[in-house]
């Protein structure tokens, strides 16, 4: 609503309810409200109707496996930052970062030093997978990507904040093993607890112009245990940061 710059008041007359309809949404996460409310919500906030009511949207239509999708992006950068910011609160356990630079999550989210900073002293373990930026999987892509950002650069804008946090307990920070980094370069996994975005990078193409998946677990075997355990292999593997 802060996003669109709605209040209740002002989104309840776009919608035809009473304010005190819309602030009983708001103070029930379970409470669904009729479809017809739900479109015209949407259409006022400028939303996907799985970022505010993902429950209504699986129960009408996943069935199996898929029903750990909870959103498909053509484009990363098509996520909005509010998911991405939603997820790092809400993870409690862990948080596992393992896109090949991870560059764009400090620029993206205000405060994310502090942010992980406070998620480790509330118990949160924290672990970030990079590729190595003297790497010769790292060459080649930045051949590849051919942009005036390299793939090392980014990767070491990264480690000058990692290098903020050398004093937290319970951050963890690896390079991708030299024959893992091809795989890692490929595929970036993101895990927060029990959801997961993945992307998929294509061809030329660097992160934010490629596909994302938004997965939540929903049982054993499914696509999130597919990813998760991509990545934690990648993690067994690799080898840790230099201080």
């Amino acid at each position: 609503m802060s996003d669109a710059r709605l209040t209740p008041r002002k989104l309840a007359v776009h919608i035809g309810v009473t304010p005190k309809t819309v602030e009983r949404w708001l103070a029930d996460a379970e409470l669904v409200p009729h479809a017809r409310n739900r479109i015209d919500a949407c259409r006022a906030l400028k939303v996907d109707e799985q970022m505010i009511w993902p429950k209504a949207v699986q129960d009408r239509v996943k069935s199996g496996h898929d029903r750990e999708l909870v959103h498909a992006y053509p484009y990363r950068s098509a996520c909005p930052s509010t998911v991405w910011g939603a997820l790092i609160d809400g993870a409690a356990e862990q948080i596992y970062l393992a896109g090949y630079t991870n560059y764009f999550l400090w620029l993206e989210q205000p405060a994310f030093v502090e942010t992980l900073r406070r998620k480790t002293e509330a118990g949160c373990r924290v672990r970030i997978l990079l590729g190595d930026p003297d790497g010769e999987v790292t060459r080649r892509r930045e051949e590849v990507e051919d942009v005036a950002l390299s793939v090392s650069t980014r990767i070491r804008i990264t480690l000058e904040h990692l290098a903020r946090l050398r004093t937290a307990e319970g951050v963890e920070a690896r390079f991708s093993s030299s024959e893992d980094a091809v795989n890692h370069v490929s595929l970036s996994v993101f895990r927060f607890d029990q959801e997961v975005l993945v992307t998929p990078h294509l061809a030329r193409l660097v992160g934010h112009d490629s596909p994302l998946l938004h997965l939540r677990r929903e049982g054993d075997a499914g696509m999130f245990d597919r990813f998760a355990e991509h990545a934690d292999e990648l993690w067994s593997r690799a080898v840790p940061v230099p201080a």
